[in-house]
């Protein structure tokens, strides 16, 4: 008796294998779409068209950044769906408009959207459209990664992130690629 009991229980974990792995199988980009999710997707393809980039890099980026949580405040006190710091935003805010920027803005999704994606495009102007290095500055701030190219610290080419001088930079450059190629796959053409 003990020996059925013990075949019978092999033989429903296999049929419950084979049930999760087919579920898998059939519905693996819906899972993936609760795992990579797209919030605000009208405000990040106006804002990524207005500003010349790709949707489902806005994306992978915000993903890596506060993993869509548009209140969410980083140790070094970046604010936002894209992680602005203070200082940036208003920067931004007074390239674009030439006023003041009420901080608080920086929760607010499409505010955080329209200066992050405005400040994504300067530096992919600023590194002639060059995604490892505008992804780099993105991180680490221009100054930093214009030093690191100009005292050959580092070469600004993709096989050569671990030249990066920042463990966390190197890591978040490969984060951001990687969740655009899942973005890709997820969302393209959607």
């Amino acid at each position: 008796m003990a020996f059925r009991s013990k075949k019978s229980r092999g033989l429903k974990r296999k049929v419950i294998f084979l049930l999760l792995l087919a579920l898998l199988f059939v519905s693996h980009k819906d899972i993936g779409r609760w795992l990579y999710p797209f919030e605000h997707q009208e405000v990040i393809y106006y804002y990524a068209e207005v500003n010349h980039l790709d949707p489902l890099l806005v994306a992978s980026i915000i993903k890596t950044e506060s993993n869509f949580n548009p209140n969410a405040v980083s140790p070094k006190g970046a604010r936002g769906l894209m992680q602005i710091m203070p200082n940036t935003g208003e920067w931004i805010y007074q390239q674009i408009s030439g006023g003041s920027l009420n901080q608080d803005k920086l929760f607010d999704a499409e505010t955080n959207i329209a200066l992050g994606t405005w400040y994504l495009a300067d530096l992919s102007a600023e590194f002639k459209g060059d995604l490892v290095l505008v992804i780099a500055s993105y991180n680490a701030g221009r100054g930093n990664v214009k030093n690191w190219l100009t005292t050959q610290h580092w070469t600004g080419e993709h096989k050569t992130i671990d030249q990066i001088p920042f463990m966390e930079t190197r890591q978040y450059i490969r984060k951001v690629l990687w969740n655009q190629k899942v973005y890709n796959y997820l969302y393209q053409g959607q």
